[in-house]
């Protein structure tokens, strides 16, 4: 469960001081998939980041089941992070020089894990995103769908409860984008709890739960109004 209590968040000092989220309270449950949509600017990345320990808020708490993200350590949010968040992005964040095998796998290097293990289950994890047979591409060989889906096998790789996904369809042709959504609902039920920012009104009815940011604030949080 991810829990927000009047959080904020502010860059810079003085009359430079810009507020990209002000008191946002929020609660959610685990197991579910929510959307966040909002225009640029909005404040739903710097909200993302938030939940997933990549930045600390200026007020309020964040909590994630019972940690207080607050009161870790650089290193416990990192382990933190590791473990328990797999984050996918909207440029998809390869490592141009690593094969789609070795992208997979570098969560789990990270944390020492051994290589026959950890390459036995990037393999899996690419056949179950459909690219079981691309394992030895590199970044530059595949398609912005086929990236975008070995980054979700590598946000599988550590089997995180969380998956935090910032535009992920953003740039993919609408097709492709539906297959990445497909994957991500997966994750819903396989039990994980799935974040998605977009600012696709049409990818954002998806979800299980819409919410609308405005200026940096809650502005709606609304059930979708079709069933897919």
């Amino acid at each position: 469960m991810i829990r927000l209590e009047n959080v904020s968040r502010s860059y810079g000092s003085g009359a430079k001081t810009v507020a990209a989220v002000r008191d946002v309270s929020l609660t959610i449950e685990a197991g579910s998939f929510v959307t966040i949509v909002g225009a640029s600017g909005s404040g739903k990345s710097t909200l993302l980041n938030l939940m997933g320990a990549l930045d600390r808020p200026t007020g309020g708490r964040v909590l994630l089941d019972k940690h207080d993200l607050s009161s870790l350590s650089d290193a416990e949010r990192t382990l933190l992070r590791r473990t328990r968040i797999g984050f996918v992005f909207q440029f998809f964040n390869l490592l141009p020089t690593l094969t789609a095998l070795e992208n997979v796998a570098l969560p789990a290097r990270l944390a020492r894990m051994s290589k026959k293990s950890t390459d036995k289950r990037a393999a899996e994890l690419l056949d179950r995103v459909g690219l079981g047979a691309r394992g030895k591409h590199r970044p530059d060989e595949l398609s912005g769908g086929e990236m975008q889906r070995v980054a979700i096998a590598r946000a599988l790789m550590m089997d995180p409860p969380i998956l935090l996904a910032d535009e992920p369809t953003g740039n993919l042709d609408s097709n492709t984008g539906l297959s990445i959504l497909d994957l991500l609902r997966g994750a819903v039920e396989a039990h994980r709890t799935v974040v998605l920012i977009t600012h696709d009104a049409g990818i954002a009815q998806r979800g299980e739960r819409i919410i609308t940011m405005a200026d940096g604030q809650l502005l709606r949080d609304e059930k979708p109004t079709h069933t897919h």
